[in-house]
C-alpha cells in the first residue's frame, strides 16, 4: 500500500472541517480572554506550577466550540453516537470548569469521568467487547466485563492526560500525536468517517497550541487548556480508541491503543505506583512527573513539550510497524509493562535522574 496516498482519501470536505476548527480555536482562543477573566476562569501561579502570572484555562472550551460548530457545519450531529459523544463531552467540560474554578475534590472528577464513560457505552454504544490477540487469544470477548473495562480504559486516558498537563504545550501535544497517530491507522483501516472527525480535532488542538505552546514571539503561554480541555481530550482520546479497536469493519488491533499515548500512560502508571507505596492518595498533585525532572534538568518547556510529542510520535509509529512486520502482540503488551518498570525505577531517586538527564543537555 501506498502510505503517501492514504491523506488522499480525505475529502475536500474533510480538509475543510478541519480548516474551519482550526481557524475557529485560534481566532476564539484570543478573544474570549477577557470573558474567562471575568468567569474567573484564571490558573494562578504558585505551589508546583511553573507558570509566574496568571493564566487564562479556557483551552478546553474553545475546542468544544470548535468541535460542535464544525460538526453542525458539516452536517455530522445526527447519530445517536455523535450526540452522546458531545453530552459526555459536555459533561466532562462543565465538571472540569468548576475544577478550575474551585478546586473540586478528586471524587467528584472521577464519578464525572465514569458517568461519561456510561453515557459512552450505553447511549453511544461503544464499549471494549473484544481484545484479540492482546494475550495470546485470537478471540477474547469479555462478555459482562465490557462495562468495567470500557469506564478503567475511559477514566485511566483522561487522567494520563490531565497529569501530563504540568507544562506549556505538553498535554496538548501529547493529545495532537494521538490524534494524528489514531488518524493514520483509521485511514490504514478504510474508516475515511472517522479519520476526517479525527483531523477536524487535530486541527482544533492546533489552533489552540497556536496560543499555548512558547515560541520567540510568545514567551509565555496565553491560555491554558484547563482541567475542563485535558478531561475534554483525554476522553476524545479513549472513545477514539475504543471505537477504532471495537469496529469489525475497520479493524485496528487494540494493542496500538496504549502506544498512542504511552509517554502519559506510562508516567501516570509509575507515578500511581510510587504515591500508594508511600501511602498517598493517587491524586495528588506533586513535582515529581517526568516533564518535572526534566524542567529541573534545564530542559526549557519548550524542549520538553516539542520533545516529548517526537518520542510518543516515535512510539507509536514503532508498534504500528511492528504490527506490521507480524510481532507476537503480546509482546508489545509486555514491552509496555516492562516501559513502566523501567520509568518507575529510574525516577525512584529523583536527584539521581535530574543529574543523569541534565547530562544529555546541550551547553551553549
Amino acid at each position: 500500500m501506498d502510505y503517501v496516498n492514504l491523506w488522499q482519501q480525505i475529502s475536500v470536505h474533510g480538509w475543510l472541517r478541519a480548516l474551519v476548527a482550526l481557524v475557529l480555536v485560534a481566532t476564539l482562543a484570543p478573544l474570549l480572554v477577557p470573558v474567562a477573566v471575568r468567569m474567573g476562569l484564571v490558573d494562578h501561579p504558585g505551589g508546583r506550577k511553573d507558570h509566574a502570572v496568571p493564566t487564562p484555562a479556557h483551552g478546553g472550551l474553545v475546542i468544544l466550540l470548535a468541535m460542535i460548530a464544525s460538526s453542525v457545519l458539516f452536517h455530522d450531529l445526527a447519530s445517536s453516537a455523535m450526540m452522546a459523544f458531545f453530552l459526555a463531552g459536555g459533561l466532562l467540560l462543565l465538571v472540569g470548569v468548576m475544577d478550575d474554578l474551585w478546586d473540586l475534590n478528586w471524587k467528584y472528577r472521577i464519578g464525572a469521568q465514569m458517568a461519561a464513560a456510561l453515557v459512552m457505552i450505553y447511549m453511544g454504544g461503544v464499549s471494549v467487547q473484544q481484545l484479540p490477540d492482546v494475550v495470546g487469544v485470537q478471540a477474547l470477548s469479555l462478555g459482562w466485563l465490557a462495562v468495567p473495562a470500557t469506564v478503567f480504559v475511559v477514566v485511566g486516558m483522561i487522567n494520563a492526560l490531565n497529569m501530563a498537563d504540568g507544562v506549556d504545550g505538553l498535554a496538548g501535544g501529547q493529545a495532537l500525536v494521538s490524534l494524528l497517530l489514531f488518524l493514520c491507522f483509521a485511514l490504514y483501516a478504510g474508516n475515511i468517517a472517522t479519520a476526517e472527525r479525527l483531523l477536524a480535532v487535530a486541527a482544533a488542538v492546533l489552533g489552540f497550541l497556536v496560543w499555548n505552546i512558547r515560541r520567540p514571539r510568545l514567551p509565555r503561554a496565553m491560555l491554558f487548556l484547563g482541567d475542563a480541555g485535558s478531561m475534554l481530550l483525554g476522553f476524545v482520546i479513549a472513545w477514539t480508541a475504543v471505537r477504532l479497536t471495537q469496529n469489525p469493519e475497520h479493524p485496528v488491533s487494540p494493542v496500538l491503543g496504549p502506544w498512542t499515548i504511552a509517554l502519559p500512560l506510562i508516567d501516570c502508571c509509575s507515578l500511581i505506583l510510587r504515591r500508594r507505596r508511600h501511602g498517598r492518595s493517587p491524586f495528588k498533585a506533586d513535582r515529581d512527573h517526568l516533564h518535572h525532572i526534566f524542567l529541573d534538568a534545564g530542559f526549557t518547556a519548550t524542549q520538553v513539550a516539542v520533545g516529548a510529542m517526537v518520542v510518543s510520535a516515535i512510539l507509536g509509529m514503532a508498534a504500528a510497524v511492528a504490527l506490521k512486520l507480524g510481532i507476537y502482540r503480546p509482546l508489545l503488551v509486555l514491552l509496555f509493562f516492562v516501559l513502566i518498570g523501567a520509568h518507575y525505577r529510574f525516577t525512584a531517586d529523583r536527584d539521581r535522574a535530574v543529574a543523569i538527564i541534565s547530562r544529555f543537555r546541550s551547553h551553549d
